[in-house]
């Protein structure tokens, strides 16, 4: 059996696992879109347009076992504005076979993978002339991907990081603008080769919100 046969045949089995938790307060599945889309493509390659619904909350598989079998990248709800907001909350499991590892799809060297929290001001329109309309988790406040029960949550009064590499401090009025008009907001799926650059699975790994609070 070749190794793709093996990654699909394990899993199956996985999915069919029963789950032990009861919802938390989070968005419903059909809200989480997985994109992004720019230019009619979705970048998320291989992965469905929005998070399955599963008895924990909503859920995605982590494609892989290599890069070319896909990988995923933003994950992201609507949002009116975040003007008034303190803090982004997320807890979530990861449920994946002991070995695996989480990498990132452009780092040549198997760099682990890392998720942020991370929200998008409205109109951005995925080009240079917009370097402040998208907002990354502040430096060492992205985690490291792995299996497991996790929870982040980041004030928005922290550095957060613009995605030309500016930051809450040095770009205070960006910062401000996007705040009062963001238009998603979620994590993505990245590392070292950019935040929002992609991550896969070796082996077949199960993503579930198990909870989401904007406070």
């Amino acid at each position: 059996m070749t190794r793709n046969a093996l990654f699909s045949t394990a899993l199956a089995l996985m999915l069919t696992l029963p789950l032990a938790t009861a919802h938390a307060a989070a968005p419903p599945a059909d809200a989480w879109e997985i994109g992004p889309i720019i230019d009619g493509r979705n970048y998320s390659v291989g992965m469905p347009l929005r998070a399955a619904e599963g008895r924990d909350g909503a859920t995605f598989v982590i494609p892989g076992p290599t890069r070319a079998d896909g990988h995923v990248h933003y994950v992201t709800v609507p949002v009116r504005d975040l003007a008034g907001a303190k803090r982004i909350m997320l807890r979530y499991r990861i449920d994946a076979p002991r070995g695996t590892r989480f990498l990132q799809q452009q780092a040549p060297d198997g760099e682990p993978a890392t998720l942020s929290l991370y929200f998008q001001r409205r109109g951005d329109s995925w080009r240079a002339r917009h370097p402040d309309y998208r907002w990354y988790a502040p430096a060492g406040r992205d985690v490291v991907l792995a299996p497991g029960v996790h929870e982040v949550s980041i004030g928005l009064d922290e550095n957060w990081i613009a995605m030309t590499g500016s930051d809450a401090r040095t770009n205070p009025r960006g910062f401000a603008r996007a705040l009062n008009n963001a238009h998603r907001v979620g994590f993505t799926f990245g590392g070292t080769s950019g935040r929002g650059h992609g991550v896969f699975a070796t082996r077949p790994a199960r993503f579930t919100v198990l909870e989401f609070r904007i406070e």
